[in-house]
């Protein structure tokens, strides 16, 4: 088992959280992390630019100038790629679907084996709560400073629950709600800075982020969640 140290807002030390080993020891295929940030980014993508070929940019039928006389090469029309405002030659056109479907269980793989990276260099920071009474930005550089916290830096707060019955089995279901507003609003000016929910981490978030600040209810969930 490992112990961390919990802080509150404040930046003073509360008590220790334990934290399973199946999440600071997990490894995984490098290759497979890497096919999966790949997707992800993959995934992101629009697909939906899109440019004109000369058959479809509307123009004049006018030749450019005389065919010859004047030592220049020959030119028909105005819609070639040489003139501005013409067509483009290889251009990008929208594409069919290129959604690339990722395997659940390696999926939590990826990210369990990320975090135990952030772990084993003690990136990760364990806080009490994120409960504030009113938005204050300045509460939360204090504590970033108190705890020598730089770089892009990544809070996870909990998520909300609820337990949605059908006929056949009861699912639990993750819901919005106006807990974490307040701090949600102290850290959005904040430069290289994000806030987001421990049910919709990915790798990608994971690896990016320099710190992790979390809640320890995040921390139970992502436990749950990952093991």
């Amino acid at each position: 088992m490992t112990i961390l140290k919990k802080y509150n807002l404040a930046g003073k030390e509360v008590g220790q959280v334990t934290v399973d080993e199946r999440l600071t020891n997990a490894e995984a295929n490098g290759q497979m992390i890497k096919d999966y940030i790949v997707a992800l980014r993959a995934n992101a993508r629009q697909w939906s630019a899109n440019t004109k070929t000369r058959s479809e940019v509307r123009h004049t039928t006018k030749k450019p100038h005389p065919q010859k006389g004047q030592g220049r090469a020959r030119h028909g029309s105005l819609v070639g790629p040489q003139y501005r405002g013409g067509g483009r030659v290889f251009g990008p056109k929208p594409k069919f679907d290129q959604h690339i479907r990722i395997n659940q269980k390696e999926r939590k793989a990826a990210i369990r084996c990320l975090l135990s990276e952030m772990f084993k260099e003690n990136k990760i920071c364990i806080v009490e709560d994120m409960k504030m009474e009113s938005p204050k930005t300045k509460a939360v550089i204090s504590f970033l400073d108190q705890r020598k916290i730089t770089g892009r830096i990544l809070f996870l707060g909990e998520s909300t629950f609820t337990e949605v019955k059908t006929e056949e089995k009861v699912s639990r279901v993750s819901v919005s709600d106006d807990k974490h507003n307040n701090f949600l609003k102290s850290v959005r000016n904040l430069p290289k800075t994000s806030f987001m929910l421990a049910s919709n981490i990915s790798g990608y978030d994971v690896m990016i982020a320099r710190e992790i600040v979390m809640t320890e209810s995040a921390l139970h969930e992502l436990n749950q969640w990952l093991n």
